[in-house]
């Protein structure tokens, strides 16, 4: 795990008691600090004592005197009386990503990207980190992916930590100085968190402002929202676009297919030149690359017909770039299922792609919804749940067609969460094979 001197004598509050929290305790323990934990499940509470923590709720303890509360990721600042309790008490509200930046002078030397935005902030961390690892640079990627970074061994010295980073873990952090930070997209998401979208952009643009000057910050600025951010950026910058792909290149790379792909490559490939790989090291690992589960995931081929697991796309900005992906040759081939607990977005950034689609097949809360919105542009199946949707698609796909599960939706309706969803469609359309 990650411990640092920077800790020892401290005391630290930590709400919430999930993989990060718990693995957090522990770090801080080792490192010589106090810790009070609270969870309301008692299990929880449990683990975190024998860890050696205290028991208490921060909402009901003297907080003066902390060196912070330590909050998850998913705790809303904008509603939770944690915020206001813990200002009271001049104690700063930080997560995981922060107690990591603070331990950093401690850690061999090494160097830190960060990469936010709306959406493919998964896929680029993943490929920044395969693309590193498959040229011999040690890398470990982590923040809003793979384990908790607290619980993970230091690199060696020259090694590279890959955060992926959403906008409530940039809130969360005041001393994360990224060697190199990375911008994708902005679009509309997280509405209920922030006020308005002009809060939510400029909790994306908080992680430029935490870089040093001597430090890089890259930008695809395929939107406007970026494009704004780019242009108030006054140190290094590397302003990149999905544009700069030749499509004869990215036809060398099997899992990185489709427009949001080429945006997702770019900011990759202007990652690695920064660390310093040469073109053939680039090369090389975005054409020996694997994609991420549920995102634009081969799941397999069945009678003829293939199915792809895009249950990562919960809004409709990152559901749109995996239509464009499947193009018709001739009558259009693709069977889309989507739908759950819309975000409010809509489908309008779908609407260029109907085209593509065959047949639409929705499901969960947002069906009618979605259903009125689709209105007469495409066929509609009317599923209601994920195991209809794949057995209607399933007899009415042919040879050649594709079946894509990409939601624009979020899963909470019928799901524990967007991989729950995707691991039972990968379930259900193997089970038709078998």
């Amino acid at each position: 795990m990650i411990i640092s001197r920077a800790f020892a004598g401290r005391r630290y509050a930590v709400l919430g008691l999930a993989r990060s929290g718990l693995a957090t305790v522990e770090a801080l323990i080792a490192s010589g600090a106090g810790v009070t934990a609270w969870d309301e499940r008692e299990e929880a509470r449990d683990e975190a004592m024998a860890l050696g923590a205290d028991i208490g709720n921060p909402l009901e303890i003297e907080l003066v005197g902390f060196a912070g509360v330590v909050v998850s990721p998913g705790v809303p600042l904008n509603r939770h009386p944690i915020a206001a309790h813990a200002r009271e008490a001049h104690v700063p509200v930080i997560g995981d990503i922060e107690l990591f930046a603070e331990a950093a002078a401690d850690l061999p030397p090494h160097r830190i990207v960060g990469i936010t935005g709306t959406n493919g902030k998964s896929t680029v961390t993943a490929l920044v980190t395969h693309m590193l690892e498959s040229a011999g640079v040690p890398a470990l990627m982590g923040g809003n992916i793979g384990l908790p970074i607290l619980a993970r061994d230091p690199l060696p010295e020259g090694g590279v930590y890959v955060l992926e980073l959403s906008s409530y873990q940039i809130d969360l952090s005041h001393s994360l100085a990224c060697d190199v930070a990375v911008l994708t997209n902005i679009t509309p998401d997280h509405l209920d968190r922030y006020d308005g979208f002009a809060g939510y952009t400029a909790s994306k643009a908080r992680l430029f402002t935490l870089q040093h000057r001597d430090q890089v910050a890259i930008v695809a600025v395929d939107d406007d929202p970026s494009k704004m951010i780019a242009s108030r950026i006054n140190h290094r910058l590397h302003r990149v676009s999905a544009k700069d792909i030749d499509p004869a290149d990215q036809a060398r790379w099997p899992a990185l297919q489709g427009p949001h792909n080429a945006q997702n490559a770019v900011c990759a490939i202007a990652v690695c030149r920064v660390l310093g790989l040469n073109d053939e090291q680039i090369e090389h690992g975005l054409a020996t690359y694997s994609a991420l589960p549920h995102r634009m995931e081969f799941v397999g081929e069945v009678a003829g017909v293939r199915w792809y697991n895009d249950s990562k796309a919960t809004n409709a900005a990152s559901t749109a770039p995996a239509l464009a992906a499947f193009a018709p040759q001739g009558a259009p081939r693709l069977h889309w299922i989507a739908g759950g607990q819309a975000k409010g977005d809509g489908l309008a950034a779908c609407r260029p792609w109907f085209g593509h689609v065959k047949r639409a097949y929705l499901i969960g809360e947002a069906m009618e919804g979605f259903a009125d919105e689709i209105g007469d542009a495409l066929p509609i199946d009317r599923a209601g749940d994920l195991a209809t949707a794949v057995a209607h698609a399933a007899a009415a796909a042919d040879p050649g067609d594709v079946v894509l599960l990409s939601p624009a939706c979020a899963s909470f309706d019928q799901f524990r969460d967007y991989e729950q969803r995707g691991d039972r469609f990968r379930s259900i359309v193997r089970a038709f094979g078998a």
